[in-house]
């Protein structure tokens, strides 16, 4: 056997590499392009706010206030309860006699930051010792939605 042949043939490296590299480059450019196609691209800017809220109920309202965390945008935060509520522009939630309204439409901020209130008050009666009120973001497009924080009235 000639070790000096054995050791100056060396065809067989370039092309393994080149198909090894090929098939690399395919790999990454299927992903990229599978990540603008699908769409996930878009819903990195969507990531739920992270908030903590407190709820104060004295007998006839309810005040919400945002305690901590990040800053956000009025108008993606609704306010819902299960019982129709005053001191809202808000619509009334099919079959429950509820109502949902943006926190912005409550208050007239276009922020919430730490120490902003909402308050909801009770309206024909309705008594909120009974209803259950949820602090819900919504992304900007719409697919994203958390909700926040929960209450539930002293007799729920």
């Amino acid at each position: 056997m000639n070790f000096k042949q054995l050791l100056a043939e060396d065809d067989a490296v370039s092309p393994v590499i080149g198909v090894i590299l090929m098939v690399a480059i395919t790999v990454i450019l299927a992903a990229v392009i599978g990540t603008f196609v699908l769409g996930l691209g878009d819903q990195v800017g969507q990531t739920t706010p992270q908030a903590s809220f407190g709820f104060d109920y004295n007998g006839t309202a309810l005040t919400v206030t945002h305690e901590s965390g990040s800053s956000i945008d009025a108008s993606l935060v609704n306010i819902t309860s299960t019982v129709a509520l005053d001191n809202s522009t808000g619509t009334e939630l099919e079959g429950s006699g509820g109502t949902t309204a943006t926190w912005e439409s409550m208050t007239g901020d276009t922020e919430i930051t730490a120490g902003s209130q909402a308050t909801v008050l009770e309206q024909n009666a309705n008594d909120l010792s009974s209803a259950t009120v949820r602090v819900i973001w919504t992304s900007e497009s719409g697919s994203n939605s958390a909700t926040l924080q929960k209450w539930s009235g002293p007799d729920a």
